[in-house]
């Protein structure tokens, strides 16, 4: 007990350097962070708080860790000094490159988000920048991680290569089978050849039908009109056919079908029909001056199936988007039918003719029923 008061009194003056530099990183530590995060909240809203708090935990346990070793190469023998600074520069070494990797990644997410939102203030495409965002900070954490595994020297070589050139189509090459990569090279198609882009309202089955909210590096994410989140490996998207409402020229045409029975009127339901679609306010003229002037119609109606106990009138009409024609399509339906009752035009049941055997004379009754 007595040495190790002597040995503490001779050390005095170092273990209150350490302690005190330790006091001093810990203050400079917090304020820099309060610092950084009043910043960050003022210029991007505060999108990245939680990385400048990890960053922060980090610094401070690293102090800790540098302190207790530093005392300990104080207060430890000479045989223990370079086993200690070892330790010290392992620590020293690993906990910068975290600091460093975490920071990379947090500021080019942020200078992609300030350009993303530019660009949607601008009304441009923010697509290509989305997607290079999550390659840009997938980049960082993965040069970050091999420089952290130069540390150990069993491990020095693995990441020497895979940091070299040769070492990355090494490791290209070694999953190129993989649905990791498949899904990489599929954003990158996407991304090239846009398909589609970000806000795009696309179809790919009758339940899959939305918005194109973002494309990430792994997956394509659409929102449903229940405002579900479809979530679709950017491999298998590639694969489908879809169609995108909002490539090329946005106008729709809306195919409004109705059965009519036989006795009703043909000439009668086409007018119907043609007169509550041109009044729809949704509808949009698709005619040219040339129509215009020969009289066509602005909608289009005929006669298009003979069916066993109807038939079937189709209307073409046209409106400015997807979004509008769906709209249009149903509130047509509606005022449609409640012309049809009003008019006398029916919109028949089907009929069947039903047999009904009796075992016992072998006779048989028919019966027409309507469903």
């Amino acid at each position: 007990m007595n040495d190790i008061i002597e040995i503490f009194k001779a050390n005095a003056v170092s273990v209150l350097v350490v302690v005190i530099a330790m006091f001093v990183l810990f203050v400079v530590t917090n304020m820099l962070h309060k610092w950084i995060v009043k910043k960050e909240i003022e210029r991007f809203s505060g999108g990245s708080v939680r990385s400048f708090v990890l960053i922060k935990y980090i610094l401070n346990g690293l102090w800790l860790v540098l302190g207790i070793l530093a005392l300990g190469f104080i207060f430890m023998g000479e045989d223990y000094h370079n086993f200690i600074l070892r330790n010290l520069k392992l620590v020293l070494y690993i906990g910068v490159v975290t600091v460093l990797t975490i920071f990379g990644g947090t500021l080019t997410n942020l200078w992609f988000k300030s350009s993303i939102n530019n660009k949607i203030l601008n009304h441009e495409d923010p697509t290509s920048f989305k997607f290079l965002r999550y390659v840009a900070i997938f980049t960082v954490y993965f040069i970050g991680f091999f420089f952290a595994l130069l540390a150990f020297p069993s491990l020095r070589s693995v990441s020497q290569t895979a940091l070299g050139g040769a070492g990355v189509i090494a490791l290209i090459a070694g999953v190129a089978s993989q649905e990791a990569l498949s899904n990489l090279v599929g954003g990158l198609f996407i991304i090239s050849f846009k398909p589609f882009k970000i806000g795009d309202v696309v179809k790919i089955s009758d339940t899959m039908v939305g918005t194109v909210i973002d494309i990430t590096l792994r997956h394509t994410v659409i929102r449903n009109y229940e405002n579900k989140m479809i979530v679709i490996p950017n491999a298998i998207i590639n694969k489908e056919k879809l169609i995108n409402y909002d490539l090329g020229e946005l106008k729709c045409c809306e195919h409004i079908e109705i059965g009519i029975s036989y006795d009703s009127d043909i000439d009668l339901a086409k007018q119907i029909m043609r007169e509550e679609c041109e009044n729809h306010p949704l509808i949009f003229d698709n005619r040219t001056e040339l129509d215009i002037k020969d009289g066509k119609p602005m909608v289009r109606v005929a006669l298009t199936k003979l069916n066993d106990s109807s038939m079937t009138i189709r209307a073409w009409a046209w409106a400015s988007t997807y979004g509008d024609s769906f709209t249009l399509k149903c509130d047509v339906f509606e005022s449609i039918k409640k012309r049809f009752d009003a008019e006398g035009v029916e919109i028949p049941f089907p009929y069947r003719t039903l047999v009904i055997k009796n075992p016992k004379d072998k006779g048989a009754q028919a019966s027409n029923t309507q469903e």
